[in-house]
């Protein structure tokens, strides 16, 4: 279906080595159904992705942390990588854009590794999620309720386990930025 997010704009928040295809492939669907999406990366240029064990291509940013807030879009969608979120969570700017879209109430998308962000932006108490099985300890000692299923949406924060998920990932995604503000993610 698409225009089924026109006028609705998404940030995706990636650094250099996360996973292509969990960039790329909801990108797609995302443009696909109308959303306008901007690359948002502390610096400016290229950033490398990592693809299935080896380096990947490189993507241009369109928008650095700088440059943007999370009053300027409806959404945020955090693709994986293992080292991806490890960079992104040690820099207070990405930690705190995160942070701002949960006190907003906008739904925020997460696969794989990309939920060790929500861990340092301390937005998880409570919440029921997924990820990568590797991080769950991590997840469940932030407050979170870990389940081992393909998607789990709460209250607006879709997540993921890996790229065999990115079906019913993209599909829920896309169902939570279309339903817009909820006021039970303001969690931060």
């Amino acid at each position: 279906m698409s225009n089924q997010l026109d006028g609705k704009k998404v940030a995706i928040l990636a650094t250099n080595g996360f996973e292509e295809i969990e960039l790329t492939n909801p990108r797609e669907e995302l443009n696909k159904a109308g959303a306008e999406t901007h690359l948002v990366a502390p610096d400016s240029g290229p950033i490398k992705s990592w693809d299935d064990g080896n380096w990947g291509d490189n993507f241009d940013v369109d928008k650095t942390l700088d440059e943007v807030s999370a009053s300027d879009y409806d959404s945020l969608l955090l693709p994986g990588g293992v080292m991806n979120p490890d960079q992104l969570r040690m820099n207070s700017d990405a930690i705190q854009f995160v942070r701002d879209f949960f006190s907003d109430g906008k739904p925020v998308s997460a696969i794989c590794h990309g939920p060790q962000l929500l861990i340092e932006a301390d937005v998880l108490q409570g919440r029921e999620l997924t990820s990568y099985p590797s991080i769950k300890t991590d997840l469940k000692n932030a407050g979170a309720r870990w389940v081992d299923n393909e998607v789990v949406v709460d209250q607006g924060l879709t997540t993921s386990r890996s790229p065999e998920d990115l079906p019913a990932f993209n599909d829920k995604m896309i169902e939570e930025i279309r339903e817009g503000v909820h006021n039970e993610q303001m969690t931060a």
